[in-house]
Parts: C-alpha cells; structure tokens; sequence
C-alpha cells in the first residue's frame, strides 16, 4: 500500500493572507498556546526582581502584548468573517432545497436592522404560538379523564 500523506497540501484558490490567518488561527486556539504564553508571563514577572521593575521591564511586556493582541484582532477578525460568510452559504443552500422555505430571508443579514427585527418579531411570535399550543398540549395531557374532551 502507498503511504498517505498526513499533511494537508494548501489549496491554490486560498490568498497567502487566507492560509496565514487560518494556520494562526489554529494555533493560537490550542492548549499549548496559551500554557506557552503564561509560561512568558511567569518568567516575565520572575524576572523583575533582576530589572528593578524598572520602566523597560514594564514597556517589554506592555509592547509585546499591545502588538500581538493588535494583530490578533485582524487574524480573528478574518476567521470570523469567513466562517460566517460560508455558514450563510449553507444555510442559503438548505433554505433553497426545503420546500415552503421562505426565500426572501435568503439575504437576510444583508438588511438594515429595522427590516431584521420584523422577521425576528415574526419569528418570536410564531415560537410563542407554538410553545403556547405544546404548553396546551401538555396541560390536557396532564388532566384527569372526566375532564378531558
């Protein structure tokens, strides 16, 4: 049997930027990441003593952690953008091949805010209608069998 490569071959339709942010992505999520940067902290903070808590010993802290927090926020902001533009994809396909699906929310999050919170009212009272009915249900079944119709 031929052996299987266990590494993932980058797509050639992905930007540099595309495989950059998601490989930081996925690494700053994982266990080791954070451990590795407590770790920096801790060794940080152990070496004040030998600094004098001096305004360098701050600044080298306060520099490093301002620069990587600034250019997380463009990393996460990235994954973030792409995940929701291709869940909304998806919801948009299975909202194609349901039928009786309302098409009309097909662009939904592409609509002011005052057009989104009259289908989230539409929505909030059909899902208050259906729990009344179930809460209905309920109750009859709960009731004695001389009350119950």
């Amino acid at each position: 049997m031929a052996k299987r490569s266990k590494r993932r071959l980058p797509q050639s339709d992905r930007s540099f930027f595309t495989r950059l942010s998601q490989r930081v992505a996925h690494w700053s999520g994982k266990p080791q990441t954070f451990f590795g940067a407590a770790i920096i902290i801790v060794i940080w903070a152990l070496s004040g003593p030998f600094f004098g808590y001096n305004d360098t010993w701050q600044l080298v802290i306060n520099t490093s952690t301002t620069i990587v927090t600034f250019l997380m926020v463009f990393i996460i902001q990235n994954s973030q953008n792409r995940d929701t533009a291709a869940m909304q994809i998806k919801l948009d396909e299975l909202i194609l091949k349901l039928e009786g699906a309302r098409e009309e929310l097909l662009d939904l999050e592409e609509l002011d805010e005052e057009k989104i919170e009259h289908f989230r009212s539409e929505f909030e009272a059909m899902a208050a209608k259906a729990r009344q009915t179930l809460q209905k249900v309920a109750t009859e079944d709960k009731a004695p069998p001389s009350t119950k119709k």
